[in-house]
């Protein structure tokens, strides 16, 4: 008979979805926490291998924002070769580029990137919701942003290229991030100052768990925001722009 002894520390499931405190039968967890592990596991699995719905995408951002938006695809040819080639996933392919060539593109303030990533139904899920709070902020203020780029198969920094391509003075790229067992829909935002080919994580500010259970819309927003104008005034981004938001609200 299965017996569920009781966790000292069982109350601090009131703060967190993290794994603790979820009892214990002898040395293991009890069967329904073991079945929900292997639950929230396959979960994750399929976040992973989940598929961006480009079409869907591409017809809200062209119908809400007075942008023009492109699909792009990266160097990496099915999904397989995109977990086991993370280099190819950086780069885009030769037609993409072909693509943002033909643009002819003016300079600009500020451009996006959308990414599957790790977890396409992140994307799918939060893409857009998102950007609807940061876009109207970003136009009001009278920015000058770049065409919308969708890119099927993308790593972080497949953004350099693009926004070095597009003329871009900084570039965001919003993409899925590694799926969590509590988290398969989480999505992140990278952010790079004078992007090109070349930089790496140290030239980018992170805003991480982007979804109404995290870091929700709205916040994310905020945040991003206010690291867009520090950027713009200091022109730096990545280790060496700190983020004294939280601060200046305290004062």
């Amino acid at each position: 008979m299965e017996i569920n002894k009781a966790d000292q520390w069982q109350f601090l499931q009131n703060y967190t979805p993290a794994r603790i405190a979820r009892g214990r039968v002898g040395h293991s967890l009890p069967t329904a926490e073991l079945l929900k592990f292997q639950a929230d596991h396959a979960q994750a699995r399929d976040a992973v291998y989940s598929e961006l719905k480009v079409l869907d995408l591409f017809q809200v951002l062209l119908s809400t924002f007075n942008l023009e938006v492109l699909r792009l695809q990266s160097e990496v040819k099915s999904r397989p070769q995109y977990l086991q080639r993370p280099d190819l996933g950086r780069t885009i392919n030769q037609a993409s580029r072909k693509i943002l060539l033909e643009e002819d593109a003016s300079e600009s303030d500020i451009c996006f990137v959308i990414a599957d990533g790790l977890s396409a139904s992140a994307i799918n899920e939060h893409a857009f919701p998102f950007l609807n709070q940061l876009i109207p902020k970003l136009q009001a203020e009278n920015l000058e942003i770049a065409p919308i780029c969708i890119v099927e198969q993308g790593r972080v920094a497949i953004a350099d290229e693009i926004g070095f391509l597009l003329k871009a003075s900084i570039v965001i790229i919003l993409i899925g991030e590694r799926p969590g067992l509590t988290s398969p829909d989480s999505m992140g935002a990278y952010i790079t100052y004078q992007p090109k080919v070349g930089l790496t994580d140290e030239s980018r500010n992170c805003v991480s768990n982007i979804r109404p259970e995290g870091l929700n819309y709205e916040l994310a927003s905020e945040k991003i925001f206010y690291l867009l104008n520090e950027i713009k005034v200091k022109k730096i981004s990545g280790v060496q722009l700190k983020d004294e938001m939280n601060d200046k609200m305290i004062l």
